[in-house]
C-alpha cells in the first residue's frame, strides 16, 4: 500500500516469477471508472509474470474504491476531487516505488526496463508520463484517450456552465448505474495544465516504442482515436482487434480466461515489449 494524494493510499499489486536475474517492469493504470481488479484483471497480471516481468497494478487514490472496498465506488468526496495530474504524480510515485531499493521485491526488477501499460484514460496518463520521465523505456496503450477530456469532452457548453455554477456535476456509471460525482476542479485541472496534458504534443517528444491496441468495434472511445495517436506518432505500432472498449471483457469476470480479443491484445503487448519495433 503505498501513499497517495491527499493522504489516500494507492492499493498496489505486484506480480512475478521469483528468479535469480531481475525482470523487466510493467507498471499498469487502469482508466475511468476502473480499478486494479475490473474484470479479473489477474489473470492478465498472472501471464505477464509467466512471460518474466514483473508486473504492478495499483487504484489511483481517488478513483472512487477504497482498500475495505476495492472494487466498489464508495468514496464519494475522493471520486469527485480526482483529476488528470492527481494521476499523473501518482503514476509517477508508483514508478519511483517500483526503481527503489526500499522494498523486499527490489532485487526482481530490472531498473533499466520499465515499460507502462495504460487503459482508456490510463493510457493517456501513461504516454504523457512518459514523455516527462526518461525511465520509461517503452508504452502500450489499450483502447487509450487521445485528450485528456474524459468524461466532459462532448459535453454541450451550457452543462460546462451549469457545472461551474453548481461546483458539482454528475456522470452515470453504466455499469453499476451510480450517480457518480464530478468537482468542477476536474475541468479546470486541464484547463490550468494543458501544456503538461496535451497527448499530442508528449508524443512529439516521445523516441521510444509504443504500441496502440484498440477495439474497432470501441463505442467509449472510437477506434478514430487510435488513428490520430498513430498519425501524431507514425513510427508507432497500431494494433486493431474486432471488439469493444474492454475487449471482451466484463465485471465480474468469473472465468478462468480471457475474451479471445483479451487475450489477443495480452498477447502482442508480451511480445511487442520483448521485441519492440
Amino acid at each position: 500500500m503505498l501513499e497517495g494524494s491527499f493522504g489516500k493510499p494507492i492499493p498496489t499489486d505486484i506480480f512475478y516469477l521469483h528468479t535469480e536475474r531481475s525482470k523487466p517492469v510493467v507498471i499498469y493504470s487502469h482508466g475511468f471508472n476502473g480499478f486494479k481488479d475490473w474484470g479479473n484483471f489477474d489473470l492478465i497480471a498472472e501471464q505477464f509474470a509467466s512471460a518474466g516481468f514483473v508486473f504492478i497494478k495499483f487504484n489511483f487514490s481517488h478513483n472512487g474504491t477504497t482498500p475495505e472496498h476495492p472494487e466498489a465506488f464508495v468514496d464519494m468526496e475522493a471520486y469527485a476531487n480526482n483529476n488528470y495530474t492527481t494521476e499523473l504524480e501518482e503514476l509517477g510515485a508508483v514508478i519511483n516505488w517500483a526503481l527503489s531499493e526500499g522494498h523486499e521485491h527490489a532485487g526482481q526488477i530490472d531498473k533499466e526496463k520499465l515499460f507502462l501499460i495504460g487503459h482508456s484514460l490510463g493510457g493517456g496518463i501513461s504516454i504523457l508520463k512518459a514523455a516527462e520521465d526518461s525511465r520509461v523505456k517503452e508504452v502500450a496503450t489499450w483502447a487509450s484517450i487521445h485528450k485528456c477530456k474524459t468524461p466532459w469532452g462532448g459535453w454541450p457548453t451550457d452543462r460546462i456552465v451549469e457545472w461551474k455554477e453548481k461546483g458539482v456535476t454528475y456522470t452515470t456509471n453504466s455499469r453499476t448505474k451510480q450517480e457518480l460525482p464530478l468537482n468542477y476542479q476536474l475541468y479546470e485541472d486541464y484547463q490550468n495544465n494543458k501544456e503538461r496534458l496535451n497527448i499530442q504534443d508528449a508524443l512529439k517528444k516521445l523516441d521510444i516504442p509504443l504500441l496502440f491496441c484498440h477495439g474497432i468495434d470501441d463505442t467509449s472511445v472510437p477506434v478514430e482515436k487510435a488513428y490520430t495517436l498513430h498519425r501524431w506518432h507514425p513510427s508507432a505500432e497500431l494494433f486493431l482487434v474486432p471488439s469493444d472498449h474492454v475487449f471482451g471483457r466484463k465485471h465480474p469476470w468469473t472465468e478462468n480466461h480471457l475474451p479471445k480479443a483479451m487475450q489477443e491484445v495480452v498477447e502482442h503487448t508480451i511480445e511487442f515489449f520483448n521485441n519492440p519495433a
